[in-house]
């Protein structure tokens, strides 16, 4: 990890979405900043800035984390995936999105992007998860549009169309 002294900006180093990166950071920037303000990647939400809500979640080397909790410097080196790296090899939804889409699981779309970054994770760990495992999941995201209901059917789906559940 790089050493930085307060104030002091440094260049970071990083892979977003598959490319290579480098962006200016002082050592108290959270990665959610990075990413919205210096990266425009504004599928980044943050919401409560206190690791509750989930719609910071990204990806950092496959690991859903809460952007609004680390500061941009701890993705040196590291592989970070926003919603906007989501998308499938031509460009178009991945079949995860697809399935909000189809589920109507998008709602207004603000704690959208992290659940997607959850979910991704949590298919790659489990291919078939029963509706309780999805439920516990999503436990740790706060959606004020929905009953989670179609979230939850995209992501069961999501599974079964991979061969899991």
């Amino acid at each position: 990890m790089l050493e930085i002294e307060a104030g002091e900006k440094t260049t970071i180093r990083f892979t977003l979405n598959g490319k290579p990166v480098q962006a200016q950071a002082e050592s108290r920037m959270q990665l959610a900043d990075l990413l919205r303000h210096v990266l425009k990647k504004y599928g980044t939400h943050v919401g409560c800035e206190h690791g509750i809500c989930g719609a910071c979640t990204v990806l950092v080397d496959g690991r859903a984390v809460r952007s609004c909790l680390m500061f941009a410097a701890q993705v040196e080196g590291a592989s970070v995936v926003t919603v906007e790296g989501l998308s499938n090899a031509t460009g178009g939804l991945s079949e995860l999105q697809a399935a909000f889409r189809r589920h109507h699981a998008l709602q207004c779309g603000f704690c959208t992007p992290g659940i997607l970054a959850s979910a991704t994770q949590f298919l790659q760990d489990n291919n078939a998860p029963s509706e309780h495992e999805v439920r516990d999941m999503l436990s740790g995201h706060i959606c004020r549009c929905t009953g989670y209901t179609g979230i939850v059917e995209a992501i069961l789906m999501t599974a079964q169309k991979r061969g899991g559940a």
